[in-house]
């Protein structure tokens, strides 16, 4: 078991991510067993639950005559229209009922905030919203964060950007992770990943990792 000094952030397995949901993503189910298989290494562990008013204003429905994966501009810059999704208390916003982390400490839910989208567990999309994980990780003695989960271009690598930004080393687990792919969305991040020195690994190198 890995020492509460690493944690994993699993991010948004939420049913709307799932094949099927409102915004799903390619195979977002697959992410569930290789999860849990990193979970039973974990003594500390995150969970993210995107979790939108009816009206958010990331929403394409509510952008008369704009169509989902349009763009638009947002006071804190440029803002994808997305398919209402995750919206507060129905099932497509549920954790996916086969993840096993019964040790989860932590769940920090984001995107509530009606005119601010979020991607990040740590800071809203206008950059200066904190979800309070920053301080919560440093708190506890946090020195490694693992992250994985949907998706790997947007939610997991904003989080994953983020956490290095914020002074903790960073990883990825690819194989517990899928993308959107958006626009060329996913070379993006593993170009910042590489940039930032956040490294993928997979779920047995992590297992097998040292001590940090």
């Amino acid at each position: 078991m890995r020492p509460s000094s690493d944690v994993l952030l699993v991010v948004d397995v939420q049913y709307d991510f799932m094949p099927g949901g409102a915004l799903a993503v390619p195979f977002g189910d697959e992410v569930v067993a290789p999860i849990n298989r990193l979970a039973k290494g974990f003594s500390h562990v995150v969970l993210t639950q995107d979790w939108h008013p009816a009206d958010h204003a990331s929403f394409a429905v509510n952008h008369p005559g704009s169509k989902p994966f349009a763009r638009t501009h947002m006071p804190y810059g440029e803002q994808v229209l997305w398919p209402s999704h995750c919206v507060q208390g129905t099932r497509g916003a549920q954790l996916h009922e086969g993840l096993s982390i019964p040790q989860a400490r932590m769940l920090i839910r984001k995107g509530h905030h009606r005119e601010v989208d979020s991607y990040s567990a740590f800071v809203e999309a206008d950059r200066e919203t904190p979800t309070g994980l920053t301080g919560y990780l440093r708190e506890t003695g946090v020195k490694r964060v693992f992250c994985c989960g949907l998706a790997t271009d947007f939610c997991v690598a904003w989080s994953a950007l983020d956490a290095r930004a914020c002074g903790f080393q960073s990883f990825v687990i690819e194989e517990a992770s899928r993308p959107i792919d958006l626009d060329g969305s996913l070379e993006a991040a593993w170009l910042q990943f590489n940039d930032m020195g956040i490294e993928n690994l997979e779920v047995d190198e992590v297992l097998s990792m040292a001590v940090g």
